[in-house]
């Protein structure tokens, strides 16, 4: 199916289950144990759906919603609760957050994967595409055709949040924000010599340039708009 699921709870027993049942229906499915560090996975897997837990340590569920919404990169990630905590002021609660829907616990796995199905309707289908570009998250390398290419941290980063939705335009901000941090100062230019680096290596036809605004991962046009 394509789609990438992060599911955020401090239950063990819960990631485990959840997360065995959603791999049979063939998603990718991620797992963080606290709020804090479900931002940080967030950020570096970029999912489609965020499963998320309303009591944790660390940071419960609330504050991670609102955290996931101010970020440029995540914001509009579709976010369900799953909470044990079931009264109308709670899920008001879950709502004015920023969460997409809410399911109560104890979790009836169908139930879940029925809602789960439903809410990725709602967003735009994943696709196979085309692109002979593939992504190995694990040893930081890109294949293409029969060609391994080994790239610097930061390359694999901006090509890897490229890649991740083609076609869609990610502004300079959310590129910054989501490869370097928005506590990190650097140059102007810096994407763009990462950009044109990542050219040499993969292609030029792969990125397209949207002048003034910022860049696009294309499955195979070589259209630049200068």
């Amino acid at each position: 199916m394509g789609y990438r699921i992060l599911l955020i709870d401090d239950e063990d027993d819960i990631l485990e289950f959840v997360k065995y049942n959603l791999m049979r229906d063939g998603y990718e499915v991620f797992t963080a144990s606290n709020g804090a560090e479900g931002l940080q996975t967030a950020l570096k897997v970029k999912p489609h759906l965020i499963l998320l837990d309303m009591m944790m340590p660390v940071l419960d569920g609330i504050e991670t919603c609102k955290a996931l919404r101010r970020s440029p990169v995540l914001k509009n990630v579709m976010i369900v609760f799953l909470s044990a905590v079931g009264t109308e002021e709670t899920q008001l609660q879950g709502y004015d957050a920023g969460a997409d829907d809410y399911i109560n616990k104890p979790i009836k796995m169908n139930i879940l994967r029925s809602r789960v199905q439903a809410i990725l309707k709602r967003i735009a289908p994943v696709e196979e595409h085309n692109s002979t570009i593939k992504i190995d998250r694990e040893h930081y390398q890109v294949i293409k055709g029969d060609q391994t290419i080994i790239l610097p941290r930061k390359e694999f980063a901006l090509l890897e949040l490229l890649h991740s939705q083609p076609n869609k335009l990610f502004t300079r901000e959310e590129i910054y924000a989501s490869v370097w941090g928005n506590k990190v100062v650097v140059g102007d230019r810096t994407i763009d010599v990462h950009i044109r680096k990542l050219r040499q290596k993969i292609g030029e036809e792969h990125i397209i340039t949207v002048k003034g605004v910022g860049y696009k991962f294309s499955a195979g046009t070589t259209e630049q708009q200068e």
